[in-house]
């Protein structure tokens, strides 16, 4: 769980606001060990040490966990690029950390060490990469970028790594990528079930991807 000193320094923001078009009915409501995927999302923020809220505003959510207006979410353009810019405008925190639903195999200890780390270095945009290649998410941005990825979404360039890198290049700053294998092999991150890193950025996007998901659970309990 992250350290106190810094748990005002960084808020927490789940992903949600996709038409779940592979998936034929809401991701977020979708099923994955017996919780929603929202769920899991929400409790890896919280298991974290983080407040979080929803950056998504079609489901009816309200009741669950804060979302930010209909107002914020860049006057209605999707995407996860626009989820991102609402919730840095939405945020008075230094930074803000983002977690896409579709991903519940992130384990909180990495979004801890994520946190401290971006708060300690004062990066802009701090992410992982897993044998060898960046991971988009999940990703602690600082707020001071939120001018550059807006310009972005102004200019209808949606990517969010590309608008990482813009708003890297733009400030002068790096874009921070650390080697999740590191971390292990120094103990500073795990994951509960025991999965191997690669798989912990597994995407429930489709049927097929959340059956993938539960084998690879039900793999890990059978070994262990």
């Amino acid at each position: 769980m992250i350290r106190r000193d810094l748990k005002l320094r960084a808020a927490g923001f789940v992903l949600a606001g996709g038409r779940s078009s592979r998936m034929g009915s809401d991701k977020a409501l979708v099923k994955f060990c017996g919780k929603t995927l929202l769920f899991n999302s929400v409790d890896v923020f919280y298991k974290a040490g983080l407040e979080v809220s929803i950056a998504g505003n079609r489901l009816p959510l309200e009741g669950f966990v804060p979302v930010i207006p209909d107002s914020a979410i860049e006057h209605g353009r999707r995407g996860p690029l626009a989820g991102i810019c609402a919730g840095l405008a939405a945020t008075e925190r230094d930074f803000a950390v983002f977690l896409p639903v579709d991903m519940p195999l992130i384990p909180a200890s990495l979004l801890t060490f994520l946190v401290e780390y971006a708060c300690g270095t004062d990066s802009l945009i701090t992410l992982v990469s897993v044998n060898g290649f960046a991971q988009t998410f999940p990703a602690v941005v600082s707020r001071i970028a939120l001018p550059s990825l807006r310009t972005r979404l102004d200019a209808g360039e949606g990517g969010c790594f590309a608008g990482f890198q813009a708003a890297a290049s733009a400030l002068g700053k790096d874009l921070i990528v650390l080697p999740v294998e590191m971390l292990v092999q120094a103990g500073q991150v795990s994951q509960s079930e025991g999965l191997p890193a690669v798989q912990w950025f597994h995407n429930v996007n489709t049927p097929e991807d959340l059956a993938r998901a539960h084998a690879m659970v039900r793999r890990t309990i059978r070994v262990s």
